[in-house]
């Protein structure tokens, strides 16, 4: 059994942690060569003291001084910039990257490990939502192997038959069904919305995750990027995307066939299972979550999602319908309303508005290519927060 070589980009969140407890389980199998963070730096220098990689990433010069004094630098050399994670997601001696950066600041280093021909575990949604086509004809040009993360689509992935080529009606494909909580809204009166909090909002009932995430899943919004991405992963039109509420979050995803078959893949809510999956890919290894239960889940429950409560998801659609730069807007303004809700001035129910206005102002332009993609999302940001401070309390 060869040893990988592994480039972990946003080490310190919930992703990258996680990812880094499985490698940990396996050390025969698995090498950490580089990780990144942003601002937990005492975590991030926990991490290097644990795994000794022989290159380190933050985001400013500053942060890296500050790193620089908690680590043994004989061993980890400290970097800083959007150069340097391109750079340790391209090394020549790394295998697999982990593409963990939340938010549009993952674009360009995934794409660095794409265009290497890396085997990259997609966990960053907006690399797809905003450079999709153009994201996915870099991995048929390089021949990188991109396998998903997010539990959505890895569950799709693992439904779907092996050597899957990118064209449902050829294996029998009718729809992919993504499964959704519903997150802490899903039952609340909707007049309630208006008072929502941000500590309330990042109160995943069944997941662990970062705050900007969380509020995603509460508004659905999350569930909106995914939607994108699966069109561009599995080569889906919008029509056979389908979202269904699922409290439980046991199942991750389901594959309906056109002979009447439905596939899904199950498991505890626990993002350690769809990181050793993709790790081991085509071979399955212990990721330390513990067995599903079925007996003590005791019933599942389904139902369709209200866009009246969760209109991010309504604006998702739309967006991917209407193509070009409408994703990367929809993501960009997105980011922004979070970011102003999470700071406690934007109230929870303008999320959408702030997102449905900027889409409104900025009609979609064709994407020809990264620089296209990117000057949309510095329109798009500087459009939302205008609108972010004008609906501020």
């Amino acid at each position: 059994m060869s040893l990988r070589n592994v480039t972990v980009l946003g080490a310190t969140g919930s992703i990258g942690v996680s990812t880094l407890d499985v490698i940990a389980r396996h050390p025969e199998r698995y090498r950490v060569l580089a990780l990144s963070g942003h601002s937990r730096l005492d975590l991030l220098a926990a991490q290097c003291a644990a795994h000794k990689p022989l290159y380190a990433v933050v985001g400013t010069a500053e942060a890296a001084a500050s790193l620089r004094d908690k680590l043994d630098t004989s061993t980890t050399e400290v970097l800083h910039g959007a150069e340097a994670l391109a750079r340790v997601a391209a090394l020549s001696e790394v295998d697999t990257v982990m593409a963990a950066i939340v938010g549009a600041a993952g674009l360009q280093p995934t794409l660095a490990a794409v265009r290497a021909g890396k085997r990259v575990l997609l966990a960053n949604k907006e690399a797809l939502v905003m450079a999709g086509e153009l994201f996915m004809h870099e991995v048929e040009a390089s021949g990188a192997v991109l396998l998903p993360v997010d539990s959505e689509h890895n569950a799709i992935y693992q439904s779907l038959p092996a050597g899957y080529d990118g064209n449902l009606a050829r294996v029998g494909v009718a729809k992919l069904l993504l499964t959704a909580s519903g997150g802490p809204f899903r039952t609340l009166p909707l007049e309630a919305l208006e008072f929502v909090t941000p500590e309330q909002a990042c109160a995943h009932p069944n997941w662990v995750m970062g705050k900007k995430i969380s509020v995603d899943s509460a508004t659905m919004m999350n569930k909106g990027l995914e939607v994108i991405e699966a069109r561009w992963l599995f080569n889906a039109p919008a029509e056979q995307i389908e979202v269904v509420i699922h409290p439980q979050s046991v199942i991750h995803s389901l594959v309906q066939y056109v002979d009447g078959s439905v596939l899904a893949q199950l498991g505890n809510p626990d993002m350690r299972t769809p990181i050793a999956h993709a790790l081991a890919y085509p071979e399955r290894i212990a990721a330390g979550v513990a067995p599903l239960d079925l007996f003590a889940i005791g019933r599942l429950d389904f139902c369709a999602p209200d866009l009246a409560r969760f209109p991010c998801l309504g604006l998702a659609y739309a967006a991917l319908k209407a193509g070009g730069s409408a994703p990367a807007v929809l993501n960009a303004a997105n980011e922004v309303a979070v970011a102003a809700f999470l700071e406690g001035g934007l109230p929870y129910r303008r999320i959408a508005d702030v997102i449905a206005a900027t889409l409104d102002k900025l009609p979609q332009t064709a994407m020809a290519d990264l620089h296209g993609v990117m000057m949309a999302d510095a329109l798009a940001r500087d459009t939302a927060a205008t609108l972010a401070v004008r609906w501020k309390h």
